[in-house]
């Protein structure tokens, strides 16, 4: 039997990571460090709230585990052919069957992958930026910036994006580098018109006006209070645009225009699918499950996403 001072000790024994817990719940935060780690673990914690955004994120983690380590779990070379294999369906071997010249449907879903995350990537980090840039300094200074700025968005605005997208790459000719400079160049707009508006709301406040007072510049007003302050939105923005981005790149990729053969791109595999499925199904049913499962991932991550850096919803 433990005596009483043995089960008063056994009581006020801290438990594994109760400090850290404690430090992150505690009602007045100690630090701006604190203040930080206190927003992101109850953001994580209304984050895993939404089963839907979870998935959305597990979805994504699989995605991008897929493409590091394609060599690894890919079963056979994308881009090797072998014509006695050709037209077949799925099996033990061939675990998405093979297409019309004997290639693995498996391993080049798992390496298109690659190509799938690398536009994305580079797209929202061209895109983010530069339409971010060209919003707040288009909310901040107004007048004449921002008439002229925000009618050249209207422009690309007016054109519907892979219509726009077709047409730059027609000019720049095929190819995905080509590709990733047209779908960039008609995915900005939506970041301006956002950044604009959030300025439009924060140039207003006492602390930009305080700022003004002590002597500070437009450019450090703009870089040190405003971008902050817009950053919650575009981030949301540019998840939930990633989605689209992967429709766009599939949509140029199917029409031949994007990442060019033998690259096992998605939408060029879908392509060279479509005239095979009535007889040979897996050809097409593979690679658009592919698009529907990584764009519907990226659209419920950005709404979960949405939710947790809302300030509304805090």
């Amino acid at each position: 039997m433990p005596t009483s001072v043995e089960t008063q000790t056994n009581a006020e024994s801290p438990q594994p990571g109760a400090g850290i817990r404690n430090w992150l719940t505690a009602e007045i935060p100690g630090s701006a460090v604190q203040a930080r780690a206190q927003r992101a673990y109850f953001g994580w914690i209304r984050f895993l709230r939404n089963p839907l955004a979870v998935v959305g994120l597990s979805v994504i983690v699989l995605l991008v585990l897929a493409a590091v380590f394609a060599p690894w779990i890919a079963t056979h070379d994308p881009l090797v052919q072998n014509l006695a294999t050709r037209l077949q369906p799925p099996s033990a071997e061939h675990w998405f069957g093979t297409d019309q010249l004997g290639r693995d449907l498996y391993s080049r879903v798992i390496y298109g992958a690659r190509i799938t995350l690398y536009i994305v990537l580079l797209v929202t980090a061209l895109v983010a930026p530069i339409g971010l840039l060209i919003g707040t300094l288009a909310g901040y200074y107004g007048g004449a910036i921002d008439v002229a700025l925000m009618r050249l968005t209207d422009i690309f605005l007016a054109f519907p994006g892979l219509v726009l997208a077709l047409a730059f790459v027609a000019a720049l000719g095929p190819g995905l580098e080509n590709a990733v400079i047209a779908i960039s160049l008609t995915n900005w707009p939506g970041f301006a018109r956002l950044a604009r508006a959030e300025t439009l709301i924060v140039r207003s406040s006492d602390y930009i006006a305080a700022s003004r007072l002590q002597g500070a510049s437009s450019g450090r007003i703009v870089g040190m209070h405003i971008v902050p302050m817009c950053m919650p939105s575009v981030v949301v923005r540019a998840t939930l645009s990633m989605a689209g981005v992967i429709l766009t790149a599939a949509g140029l990729g199917f029409l031949g225009l994007g990442a060019q053969p033998p690259s096992p791109e998605w939408g060029a595999m879908l392509s060279s699918g479509r005239r095979y499925m009535l007889d040979y199904w897996w050809m097409a049913t593979f690679p658009g499950l592919a698009i529907v499962l990584v764009s519907l991932a990226f659209n419920l991550f950005g709404d979960g996403l949405r939710d947790v850096l809302d300030p509304r919803n805090e």
